[in-house]
């Protein structure tokens, strides 16, 4: 035993007294272990580790998966209700529906029982918060108070809208703060905000103008019906590209985005950039964001490589040329894994080493062709108690984009992308591919 664990035992025999010493032994006894799981090393999943014939996935030591849900539609952000039920936005409707609610009621970690609702929308965004459960849409979020189990009934009130339609990164994805807010991200339609459209040698615009209703956060009040994006919006952070991966963490009392970097470095300047350099370049940049946040784009990039930001070409850059603009982010992770969905645990129900850092969800993307692509897993980001990075990320899980090489996203066979913790603290992913499938996964000890 440590001087340290030696001393809070000491103290706690001093606390309950002579008189309960049984309980004394069990409170020192639960305090050592504590003390041993924090201090425990994080172990992740190494890249080509086997994966479970049943679940099609690979888990750290102690971890267990099951198919909680197959077949459910193209499923995208969800959330896990105090209810017991599962929600997830579906991405293309399922006959004519946009979300499915899921139910496991004998607790054997497969959901019997499934509602479909939202007739004729389709979603990303799916959240609980305050008794009610939001959904959205490319250019609306709305809420149904949650029921008893099962889908909400009636009609949605819109509470965020004004959001433009899109063909480029329209999706809304949003979160919340304790504080009543909500925070909706609005990604840009566009690359690198070039004069012409991803065009070859078109340059950047400065300043850019699509920064003024896209590539940023917007925050709302939660409960407030008809808010308009322009009108009564808080624009709370730019120079985003698309933030589809979002989360508030509790721990830190703070807003966290990991977002897509720009596309098409080889093919727009060859002369500056390789095939293989812009298959890893620019970084997928996971952030702490707070209100008046620049990230940098359009105008600048990080290079996980050289651990620097960079000026975009469009701006002037040669991929080496340092840039002041942006903030730097807490991890740059590699190109084109397309990061689309984060988590904060509440619960205790993990092990203390994956408590208080950020999951991650990578779905892949198309961009790094032509190598092969990459991402088709889920990260955990270990944070200190200010939210800050304390240690280096690992795989959390594994395997679901199927045999390597993957050389397209439609060859995947799952691409991971929602993230919900459980009443339980079991923790649940989505895929929309394969038909759509959600795992859950809970700890079974070492």
């Amino acid at each position: 035993m440590n001087s340290k664990i030696f001393g809070v035992s000491v103290l706690t025999l001093a606390l309950v007294g002579c008189s309960a010493p049984e309980e004394a032994h069990e409170q020192a006894a639960q305090d050592e272990a504590a003390a041993q799981d924090a201090a425990a090393p994080l172990v992740g999943v190494a890249d080509g580790a086997a994966v479970d014939a049943a679940t099609g996935i690979s888990l750290p030591a102690g971890f267990k998966a099951t198919v909680y849900a197959d077949d459910v539609g193209s499923a995208r952000h969800i959330a896990a209700a105090s209810n017991g039920w599962v929600y997830a936005a579906l991405f293309r409707p399922k006959d004519g529906m946009g979300a499915v609610a899921l139910y496991d009621p004998d607790g054997d970690g497969v959901a019997d029982e499934r509602q479909y609702f939202a007739e004729g929308m389709q979603g990303t965004g799916m959240g609980v918060y305050d008794g009610h459960l939001y959904y959205s849409t490319d250019t609306e979020v709305m809420r149904w108070p949650l029921p008893e189990g099962g889908a909400p009934s009636g009609d949605a009130t819109v509470i965020a809208q004004g959001f433009n339609e899109e063909t480029q990164h329209a999706s809304k994805n949003f979160t919340f703060d304790e504080a009543g807010n909500m925070y909706v991200n609005v990604g840009a339609p566009s690359n690198a905000c070039m004069t012409e459209m991803r065009t070859k040698g078109s340059p950047g615009m400065r300043p850019c103008p699509i920064l003024e209703q896209y590539g940023g956060t917007w925050r709302f009040d939660a409960a407030k019906p008809g808010q308009d994006q322009m009108k009564d919006g808080h624009h709370y952070a730019t120079g985003i590209r698309n933030g589809m991966s979002m989360a508030w963490n509790t721990h830190a009392d703070s807003l966290y985005v990991a977002m897509h970097g720009r596309d098409q470095l080889a093919s727009f300047f060859p002369d500056m950039f390789t095939n293989e350099q812009s298959a890893e370049m620019p970084s997928e940049e996971f952030h702490k964001v707070s209100d008046g946040s620049d990230l940098g784009w359009p105008y600048s990039y990080f290079d996980h490589i050289k651990g620097e930001r960079v000026v975009m070409p469009e701006y002037g850059g040669d991929g080496n040329t340092a840039s002041d603009e942006g903030q730097m982010p807490l991890v740059g992770f590699p190109g084109h894994w397309a990061p689309n969905g984060m988590m904060f645990l509440a619960g205790d129900a993990m092990p203390a080493e994956y408590r208080k850092g950020a999951y991650i969800a990578f779905h892949g993307s198309w961009n790094r062709a032509p190598q092969p692509q990459q991402g088709y897993r889920v990260v955990y980001v270990p944070l200190d108690d200010a939210g800050n990075l304390g240690g280096d990320w690992v795989t959390f899980a594994n395997g679901f984009g199927g045999p390597e090489p993957v050389m397209s996203p439609r060859d995947a066979v799952h691409r991971p992308l929602g993230l919900a913790e459980g009443p339980d603290g079991a923790i649940y992913i989505s895929s929309l591919m394969s038909g759509g499938r959600v795992w859950k996964i809970t700890y079974e000890g070492h």
